[in-house]
């Protein structure tokens, strides 16, 4: 299997085990779960994509190894310093409006996931309630963009504000590693 993976791959390896969402929506929903809390060890994530994204039904061997692969990539972006998530979105050839739908998508999936784990919104800080009310405004833009530098540059902008407040919300809520340690010793 590849080492990284892209937006067509793995959208188009979804679509041929039958999963009826694209990979933007799948990244969000991951990066979603993790930023809200779930630990990157929990094993009850593939059940909980499966029900999401899946109509409940388990995915075949060929997809849950697809979705694995994702799942640690993610993971290990989220983890590593200076930025590293890439949000699975087409690349920069694909037409705008694409990528915008995607972008869309990638935040939809977001706010399912982060909503899976973080119920208590009271609990966190102002500034991730501000970037989810953002996100929930982004979910929401229906216009179509121009094909235009004005329109990539604010696409780019808006990619680079998602991709900053899903990490935000990770090192607000989010697990490390170092919580992640079985039998390590609980505060209270």
């Amino acid at each position: 299997m590849e080492n990284f993976l892209d937006y067509d791959g793995v959208t188009n390896r979804l679509s041929q085990q039958g999963v009826k969402v694209d990979a933007a929506e799948i990244h969000g929903i991951l990066c979603g779960m993790m930023a809200g809390g779930m630990s990157i060890t929990d094993q009850k994530w593939l059940e909980a994509l499966s029900d999401t994204t899946n109509s409940g039904d388990p995915f075949n061997q060929e997809a849950e190894q697809l979705l694995t692969h994702l799942f640690n990539q993610t993971g290990q972006q989220l983890l590593e310093a200076e930025f590293a998530l890439q949000l699975m979105l087409p690349d920069d050839k694909a037409p705008i409006n694409d990528r915008g739908a995607a972008l869309i998508s990638w935040v939809h999936g977001f706010m399912l996931g982060f909503g899976l784990y973080q119920q208590d919104l009271m609990q966190c800080s102002d500034d991730v309630r501000e970037a989810l009310q953002d996100f929930a405004d982004i979910a929401r833009m229906e216009e179509p963009m121009s094909d235009d530098e004005e329109s990539e540059r604010a696409l780019d902008e808006v990619i680079e504000y998602v991709k900053i407040s899903a990490l935000l919300c990770y090192s607000e809520l989010g697990q490390s590693l170092l919580e992640d340690q079985p039998g390590k010793p609980s505060v209270h």
